[in-house]
């Protein structure tokens, strides 16, 4: 059964082929939405979805990356591919120890009891794809959303 009490639909196998064992959100890129999934995050797999970003950003805009301080987010690896783009990503951390001001939170607790509590996944496929159709659900600015994030 899905979180809407339906018949959860069988899910294609992730394209990773490592099984992932976390997702790392990302918001609107463009016209995209998704995740990235690795099976481990460290300053590589970091380095990797930062350029995908910047793949997917217009030209001429800036975007800014709110992050928390996970080591691999300040990892020396990072400092010249960052120096280089300047121009077209910025990372700004929140404080340490913070949850409260990262809304991310709010929605990740939201999904989790949305998609997880009380359910059995018998594969990290169904998980992810429980996870991923919720997303999808908010792809489109919504007023959950915007309660969930305190956007006006």
């Amino acid at each position: 059964m899905g979180p809407a009490g339906g018949e959860r639909p069988r899910r294609p196998p992730c394209p990773d082929p490592e099984e992932p064992r976390a997702l790392r959100g990302r918001s609107a890129v463009r016209r995209g939405h998704g995740c990235q999934q690795a099976s481990v995050f460290n300053a590589l797999t970091f380095l990797d979805f930062l350029k995908m970003v910047v793949r997917h950003t217009r030209r001429g805009r800036k975007l800014i990356l709110v992050l928390d301080n996970a080591r691999y987010h300040h990892a020396i690896l990072l400092r010249e591919w960052l120096r280089k783009h300047r121009t077209t990503l910025a990372l700004l951390f929140l404080p340490p120890y913070s949850p409260d001001l990262n809304p991310i939170e709010r929605v990740w607790k939201l999904t989790r009891r949305l998609c997880t509590h009380n359910q059995y996944f018998q594969e990290l496929q169904d998980l992810v794809g429980t996870v991923v159709e919720q997303l999808a659900r908010w792809a489109k600015p919504n007023a959950c959303l915007r309660r969930l994030c305190a956007v006006n």
